[in-house]
């Protein structure tokens, strides 16, 4: 078997450019005579343009407004007896009840190994997930409703 040998890369060398040459001037017509009643008009406007670009240059830019939490997600909601062995019996907002229980899924190490989508479920958190033994962290917020009143 014959291997062919790669040439060593060149350096490119940069040439110099050739001057371009002058561009001819042809011989223009002579202007006409421009009236001056439109002259000082152009004056005039030459000053507007002016202040129109320093009236935009020191306008500062506005930091967007903070965005306010919904307050239908806020609303504290008495949770039923399933989720209360979970995150407690005194009414809770959706958001904190959810924190709550991936608070206790962390604590307990029930999120699964391999896919951690999926978080596998032990006493209490069998009786949220309606008796399946896992669910995916997607319906979490499915279960979460539906045990708030």
């Amino acid at each position: 078997m014959a291997t062919a040998k790669k040439a060593p890369a060149k350096k490119a060398v940069a040439k110099k450019a050739a001057p371009a040459p002058a561009p001819v001037k042809k011989a223009a017509a002579a202007p006409a005579p421009a009236p001056k009643a439109a002259a000082p008009a152009k004056k005039a406007a030459a000053p507007a343009k002016k202040a129109a670009a320093a009236k935009k240059a020191p306008a500062a830019k506005k930091a967007p407004a903070k965005r306010a939490p919904n307050p239908a997600l806020m609303k504290e909601l008495t949770p039923s007896a399933i989720l209360a062995a979970i995150v407690g019996d005194k009414p809770i907002a959706r958001p904190i009840a959810t924190k709550k229980i991936w608070d206790y899924i962390k604590k307990h190490n029930l999120q699964d190994a391999t896919n951690r989508r999926n978080i596998n479920a032990d006493a209490k958190l069998k009786a949220l997930f309606a008796g399946a033994d896992s669910a995916s962290m997607f319906d979490l917020a499915k279960f979460v409703s539906a045990n708030l009143t």
